[in-house]
């Protein structure tokens, strides 16, 4: 094989390294310490990416911002939920049916939510932080 095809076989598509929580400059270090998402205990970021090193909190407070995102997050489920409940029920008088299935999902939810909402403020919503295609190759050589 030659030089490129072995470039190619590296590149790790966008939405593999969204699902997996990996680093947005390179899109192979793991941005949290587990992999599991279920839990709060396995929801510890890395401070810099093991495979290139990038920090990932640009500056203090950084991470407040993610809140806005979890919350937008929150809503639509809330809201999709609801919804649902209404087509299955076809129910709008008892607001405890409502209460009843929107805390549960909130709760289950907000593991998924803490690890996204950042993965979403890293990727979408970070001026200049981008793929870099020779990080990906190269993690150590900073040019």
């Amino acid at each position: 094989m030659n030089n490129s095809a072995n470039k190619e076989e590296e590149k790790v598509p966008l939405s593999y390294a969204l699902l997996h929580a990996k680093c947005p400059r390179c899109r192979k270090g793991d941005m949290f310490k587990k992999s599991s998402y279920f839990s709060f205990k396995g929801q510890v970021m890395y401070e810099n990416c093991p495979y290139c090193n990038l920090r990932y909190e640009k500056e203090p407070g950084y991470w407040y911002v993610a809140m806005f995102v979890s919350y937008a997050l929150n809503v639509g489920e809330m809201l999709t939920v609801s919804i649902i409940t209404y087509f299955v029920t076809h129910n709008l008088e008892n607001p405890w049916l409502y209460l009843g299935v929107i805390f549960p999902t909130i709760f289950i939810f907000a593991p998924f939510n803490y690890r996204y909402s950042r993965v979403a403020l890293l990727y979408w919503l970070t001026p200049g932080l981008k793929y870099d295609e020779r990080r990906s190759s190269n993690p150590h050589k900073h040019s």
